[in-house]
């Protein structure tokens, strides 16, 4: 049998889907083979601007820590990362190849969803992952992980979720036009034939396949953040958990199935893949997909904006913000996204998004500054 040539480490790779798609099983069942060592939401991508100008902020290596623990997290020694790398590229492989010594180094994170391009510019020869899930399951999965953070309970969430899918549809279309190295998977296949899928992935990397990566059994999760969302991946069997009762607002769900509806016209039925079959007939109009687009807009400028923060204010202001904002946290049965389900609905009491997603939030719900470090968004 000839021998499978294997790519070089120098060639990271990239894992990305949407929150709560299954990048974090995906994650680590890609760890479980010697050949790889992928970082778990390191995100170090978006403090980018701590690199603006062809040199690096005296203190990166502190507020990425800060920001994320990413860090910490990973157990790297930062005496042996470079001080002033070049440029963010060279600070991300520096970061990398530390973690993973002789291994492919990389990093998954759905918070890449929209910057596929960006990745690909700075490291042409990248490797990406790409899985996709059913949106209602991705939106259902959400609404549980907001019962016990707040993170997932933030205004938007829905918008960011749903529309996060089209706008990662488009950048991996972009890699393809553009002849980059990209892997496609399904959720829903992977939790059903996990051997299978996981041994196309190897193939599409060049290496080995490894029979652990079949199994949870084993794997190493200690990166991952510690939340009650993460409790099946941390546990040792994989659980689609897509048989648990209905969580979705009836209003919400009608609005994904029209949003699955159209994109299924629009790409000629190729996309999304999951559902099979999408429910309802009624697709989203023009107005309704201007006003999420532009609300969805205007969260992931938001978003960019809370990480600007992060690479330019003073460290000592930020530390102060989180110490006021843990002792008044408000109660996650308030958030303004998600609300408890009336009884007498034939359901349990899952918080489950408002009538319009869309709705801002007061500036104290909206700002998320640190959240991440307490938990992942995965």
């Amino acid at each position: 049998m000839m021998e499978m040539k294997k790519d070089s480490p120098t060639q990271p790779v990239f894992v990305v889907g949407i929150w709560r798609s299954g990048t974090s099983l995906l994650y680590a069942l890609l760890n479980q083979n010697p050949e790889l060592s992928l970082m778990y939401e390191g995100d170090l991508l978006l403090l980018g601007p701590m690199f603006w100008g062809g040199r690096s902020k005296a203190d990166w290596k502190q507020r990425w820590d800060f920001w994320n623990t990413g860090l910490s997290r990973h157990h790297l020694d930062t005496g042996r990362i470079p001080d002033h790398p070049a440029n963010l590229a060279a600070a991300m492989e520096s970061v990398g190849r530390e973690y993973a010594g002789t291994a492919i180094w990389g990093c998954k994170s759905p918070s890449y969803y929209d910057r596929l391009d960006q990745l690909s510019r700075l490291f042409p020869r990248a490797r990406f992952i790409i899985i996709w899930r059913d949106p209602a399951d991705t939106l259902r999965s959400i609404v549980r992980a907001s019962q016990g953070s707040s993170w997932f309970g933030k205004t938007g969430m829905s918008v960011r979720a749903l529309l996060g899918d089209l706008e990662m549809k488009k950048g991996c279309d972009l890699l393809l036009a553009r002849e980059c190295r990209v892997h496609q998977l399904h959720y829903e296949e992977l939790v059903r034939d996990p051997a299978s899928t996981m041994a196309g992935v190897c193939k599409f990397l060049k290496i080995p396949y490894d029979p652990r990566m079949g199994t949870l059994e084993g794997a190493d999760r200690s990166a991952i953040f510690s939340a009650g969302h993460h409790a099946m991946v941390k546990g040792e069997r994989i659980v689609s958990g897509s048989s648990r009762s209905e969580v979705l607002a009836p209003r919400l769900k009608k609005k994904i199935d029209r949003y699955v509806v159209y994109w299924k016209k629009r790409f000629g039925g190729s996309w999304p893949v999951y559902p099979l079959v999408p429910e309802g007939s009624a697709e989203a109009t023009f107005l309704e997909r201007t006003r999420d687009s532009l609300a969805f807009a205007v969260f992931r400028a938001w978003d960019r904006c809370v990480a600007l923060v992060y690479c330019f204010a003073p460290v000592f202001l930020l530390a102060a913000y989180r110490r006021v904002k843990s002792r008044w946290q408000p109660d996650l049965s308030d958030s303004a996204e998600f609300s408890a389900l009336p009884e007498g609905r034939g359901q349990s009491n899952s918080r489950i998004p408002v009538d319009d997603p869309t709705a801002v939030a007061p500036f104290s719900e909206v700002v998320e500054v640190g959240e991440i470090r307490q938990e992942s968004r995965t």
